[in-house]
This record gives structure tokens, sequence and C-alpha cells, in this order.
């Protein structure tokens, strides 16, 4: 039975009724007008009928199906339980229910005929069909429906467990997270006066009590600069919404021109308050390998992060640097042959890592190395190619021959990346059961695991800049002229000719790449342009519009060298005035488009990409999308630029 028809029924009804009236009228003036609207109206209250009638008899059917399915028992029974119970017709219309269903669904409203839908909240009624039934709310009152399926429609059973509902809400929003806390940059007010190092501590610890005690958190100081607090989900849920404002109010405290940060680390959702410190303690070593000034929260395997807008303090152990470098050398001389290897796409600083390393190695260790890379698709063949002219040939292998070189006691050292998706050859990772990582992005969930060394430095400007400190600490080595400008051109490419990025570490580097001969000049070259890529580069950058002080450019044309182009042009918007960061878009194949974000350090772009599946470094980011238009990544460009400023 049609629910329209059903609902018409009244109405057609009345309207024959008064064209009846109207037969009885008009047979004064005309009997041809009485005829035809007598037998208009005697037509539709025949209709009318039968179709009353067979309306009823649906019912009648429904009702008595729905009795014999419940072996005998007959209306009045169902009228009498004491929970809701409802019958519905095969379109999905309510056709009875008892008082107790009229009482909490009804409210004085008659509903047969209505969909079943509308009382269910916009579900349909299959859903209710599973053994796990389907959560209603009316009000106050919670109830678990079920359904149970008839030949011709379904019978409906509604049970009140507010009760147990309730219990089973405050039992999670009752569970315990644990949140560790680090001061960041303690070390940093350590060259001021005592007493101001005292301030900044006292004002941290009295912020962060004050902050606890709003969210009804348990405050506990664990030593300097580490505290722990213990909040329930109810008010971490709250602090979620709030997007951890602490952040900004720590920051508020400084000494001169240094503002204090703190990272926090989050274990939430576990069983168990131990579970849930192990928890926090992952979530704030991924933290602080971001750069700090953030929260990690690690629920369920996932990682969310808050903040890491500002950039990192620059924080150098020389200790940490020879024991890592120690390390090194230990598993170097203990390995038959070492294979270096990059990220896909290699630049000038994930080669010149690599090249640096292999002179190093070659020249201390005696040791066969080599650098495994696809030429065809790297973005350094200009350095490539100048190593195999001033050094030697052989050097640089393809993933394929380096596999089937490996054995047991092959080391592979990783540089510029930790992310297992983007290395060079994952199958060359799965062949090696010694891995040595060498990075300084901040970290990313998918990093890899199960290293010998993960040396891991988020402040140092460049992988380059990593590798020249760990050849400072290794004895008898001697870098060639090639290899020490490889390695500056690394420096150069990530600092933006020291411009970005550039600490006391990055000067120092660069004056060990001098003293071994490294010549600026030389170094130039290797950044030159051909004349197809300079020309393309500026075409580029002629269509770019500004959005919110980022330079956005969609590179519509199929360029040779799009990848390359693309990272030259981001870099050279950030010369427009009043931008502080560029995002090209182009198309890396017909199903992916890239994304490449250049910055000054003002805006941290490596948060942007993250929201659109990619990551990198605060200054230099990007990401890669599948399966959407140029149009569709731009809205999503955009949406993520209006979240990080807001």
């Amino acid at each position: 039975m049609k629910k329209k028809v059903t609902t018409a029924l009244p109405f057609a009804a009345l309207f024959s009724a008064v064209m009846l009236i109207f037969a009885f009228v008009s047979l004064a003036f005309s009997k041809v007008l009485f005829y035809i609207e007598f037998i208009i109206a005697i037509a539709g209250i025949i209709a009318c009928l039968i179709v009353y009638l067979k309306y009823a008899k649906y019912i009648r059917t429904m009702v008595k199906t729905m009795v014999t399915r419940t072996k005998g028992v007959d209306k009045k029974y169902l009228e009498r339980f004491g929970f809701p119970v409802a019958t519905v017709g095969s379109e999905k219309e309510i056709l009875w229910y008892n008082s107790e269903f009229a009482k909490y669904f009804c409210k004085d409203v008659q509903v047969h005929g209505v969909p079943v839908s509308a009382i269910l909240g916009g579900r349909e009624v299959e859903e209710l069909c599973g053994s796990k039934g389907c959560d209603i709310e009316m009000g106050d009152t919670k109830f678990t429906a079920y359904a149970n399926p008839l030949d011709r429609g379904y019978v409906l059973y509604f049970f009140d467990d507010t009760e147990l509902k309730n219990i089973e809400r405050e039992y999670y929003d009752s569970r315990q997270s644990l949140a560790l806390v680090v001061l960041d940059n303690v070390d940093a007010f350590k060259d001021d006066e005592e007493d101001e190092l005292t301030r900044i501590v006292v004002e941290v610890e009295s912020t962060l009590n004050k902050w606890a005690v709003e969210y009804n958190g348990l405050y506990r100081k664990l030593g300097t600069g580490r505290y722990m607090i213990i909040f329930e989900e109810r008010d971490l849920k709250r602090i979620v919404e709030n997007k951890f404002d602490i952040l900004s109010k720590i920051r508020e405290i400084s000494a001169g021109d240094t503002g204090a940060t703190i990272s926090i680390g989050i274990g939430r959702g576990e069983s168990s308050l131990r579970k849930s410190q192990a928890s926090a303690k992952r979530a704030l070593d991924m933290a602080l390998g971001r750069g700090g000034d953030q929260v990690a929260i690690l629920c369920g395997g996932d990682f969310q992060f808050f903040g890491g807008k500002s950039t990192g303090i620059e924080q150098h152990s020389r200790v940490r640097v020879r024991v890592i470098a120690k390390s090194i050398m230990d598993a170097i001389a203990d390995c038959d042959k070492v294979m270096v290897m990059g990220h896909k796409f290699s630049d000038l600083d994930c080669m010149g890592s690599a090249i640096g390393l292999y002179g190093g190695i070659t020249g201390a260790f005696a040791k066969d190395t080599y650098i495994v890379v696809d030429y065809e698709t790297s973005m350094a063949k200009s350095l490539i190619d100048n190593y195999k002219i001033h050094c030697k040939d052989g050097v640089f292998i393809s993933s394929k021959e380096a596999i089937s070189m490996v054995s047991e006691k092959t080391l592979l050292i990783i540089v510029d990346t930790q992310s297992e998706s983007r290395i060079e050859s994952k199958a060359l990772l799965d062949a090696c059961q010694q891995i040595i990582v060498i990075d300084h992005h901040r970290m990313s969930v998918d990093h890899l695991n199960n290293t010998l060394v993960f040396f891991h430095e988020p402040n140092a400007s460049s992988a380059s800049e990593m590798c020249v400190e760990l050849l400072d600490n290794m004895p008898d080595v001697n870098l060639k002229k090639a290899e020490a400008e490889a390695l500056l051109s690394g420096i150069i490419l990530d600092t933006k000719n020291f411009v970005i990025n550039s600490g006391a570490r990055t000067f120092e580097a660069a004056a060990y790449l001098k003293k071994h001969g490294a010549d600026t000049v030389s170094v130039r070259q290797l950044f030159a342009d051909s004349i197809d890529i300079y020309r393309n580069k500026y075409q580029l950058v002629s269509t770019a519009k500004i959005y919110k002080k980022s330079a956005i450019v969609i590179a519509e044309e199929n360029m040779k060298d799009i990848r390359l182009i693309a990272s030259k042009a981001a870099d050279e918007l950030l010369g427009l005035k009043g931008v502080n960061a560029s995002f090209v878009i182009f198309r890396a194949d017909e199903n992916t488009v890239n994304i490449s974000a250049r910055s000054y350090g003002k805006r941290n772009v490596q948060i942007i990409m993250e929201k659109l599946g990619g990551g990198g470094h605060h200054s230099m980011a990007a990401a890669q999308i599948k399966d959407m238009s140029f149009e569709a990544v731009m809205r999503k460009l955009v949406e993520a630029i209006d979240s990080e400023i807001d």
C-alpha cells in the first residue's frame, strides 16, 4: 500500500462529498451538469471506499501475520507489554503501536501511516534487524531498538536501558589519560642568570598548575622542567576542543627574546594508567622529534597533533654527536659493505649527504661503499654528474643492483628521510638487517623502527649538516674537494643560502667544509638552471595568486622536470612582497597531484602539508594527493591554510 495513496484518502473523500453537494446545487440550473458532477462524486466515493477496504485488509493481514509470528500472542497481550512495541508495513510505515510506544514516541499525535524512519531519527528499519539493534534517544530516555522481520513488514521492540547507557557513558567519560609535559628550552635559559631561570620555571609551573585545576587534572612535578598531569576523558575532550591553548599561554612567558615552550605527550583511551604512561612517553618522543612546542596524543595506535607553529630552539650536544659517531663507526667496522640511500626524487641535500658519507667511509674504513639512487628521477643530476667527473664512476648504483649485492652483514645508511613511504627502495630496506637513519625532518608517524642508530635532529638545518658533524668526530677522515662541495650544496639548498634554519652549527659545518676545499663558486654552479628550466620557472611565478600572505601557483601545463621547476618556483615566490609561504601545485602523473611548499620560517608549512597527507620540515614540505583534480586540491589547500591561520 503506497503511503501517498493512503495519505490522500481523506482529501479524496472530502472532494467527493463536496462534488456531490455541488451536483444537487447544479440540478436547479442544468441536468447535464448535475449528471456529470453526480457521476464524478459517486465514482470518487466508490474509489475511496475500495482504497479504504484494501488498506483495512492490509492492516488486518499485517497484524495477523505479526500475531502468528509471535506464536499465538494476540493484540491485547502486545498491548500489555511493559515496553514500546510497533508494527511496520512493507512500505515501512507504522501500522499499529501499543500505549507504551504512544507514551514515548507519539506525544498525543497519531502516527499511523507515518514512515518509521521519522521515529528512528532517519535510520532505516533494516538497521534494527541485527543482533545489536540500534540506539534510539527520545529526550532523556535511551532505548535499544530491535526489529523482527515478517513476511510483509516488521515488528519493532524498544527496550529502555537508560540507566545502563548512563553508566556506560560515565565509565568512558571518567577514563583517565596521562599527560607528560616537558619544558623544551630549559637549556636555553641556563645561560641567563640563575634568578631569571628560576623565574621562568616558576611561571611555567604556576601556569601548568592553573591549567590542570581548570580541567580537574591531577598535577605533579617530576623534576626540573618535567611534569605529569592526569585528566579524565570528559575534561580532555574540552581541552581538545580548545586546541590546547596552554601552548600559547606558555609562549607568553619569556626572558628577553626567548619565549618558553612546552611539549606534551598524552596516552589516551588505554585500559590502565600504566599503559597510558607508556603511550604518553611515545607521544612525547614524537612531539619532541617534531621540534617541540606541540602536543601529540596517541590513541589506539593513531597520533593526533596540536601546535608546532614555532621554530624549534637549537639544542646541540657535542657529546651526543660523538657517541652516535662512535656507534656508527662500530657498525661500519663490523659490516662487509655499506649502502647509502636517500629518499625518492633525491635533491642536493640528500645526494650531498650520501656523497659526503661515501667519502668519509671509504677514506677511513676502506669498505666497499655504494650510493643507491634512481638517476632518472633524481633532482640532483648536476651533483651526481659532477662527482662522476671529478672522482670516479661506479659509486652510484640502482636499487636492483644493490639488492643483488646484499648479505647478512650489509649495512644500510638512510639519509635525509625517516619515512618508510619516502625511501628510494622499500625492497632494499626489507633486504637489509642492519639500518642506520640520519635525518633532520620532523618526526613522522611512519618513521623507521628497529634501527641500529636513529640520528634525528629536527632543529638541524639539513642532513648534510648532520653528516658533517659525524665526519668531524670520525678519525682519519679527509674529504675530497668534490665531496666537501656536495655537502655544502646540501646545506645551501635547505638554508636557502644561509637565510633560514641557520644556527651556529650550520656555520661551523660550512667552515669545516671550507677547510676541506669547498669552493662556493663551484657549489653555485650546481644550482645553475638551463634556459628551459629558467623560463618555465618564471612562467609559473607570473601566474601566482596571493591568498592570506600565501603565494599559490597551479602548473596546469605539462613541463619537463616539473618537480625541479616547481621547487625552484616555490623558492622564488618567497621573494614577493608580503608573502611568507608559497605553494606550487603540479601533476606528477595521471593520478597524482603534488604540492611543493616553502616558507622563510614565519609559517610552518609542514603543518599545512600534514593536513593534506604530506609532511616535511618547518620551512620545506610537500604532499601527494591521489585521484583529485587541480580545483579540488586547491580547495583543500585553502581550507588547510585557513585552519592553520585560525
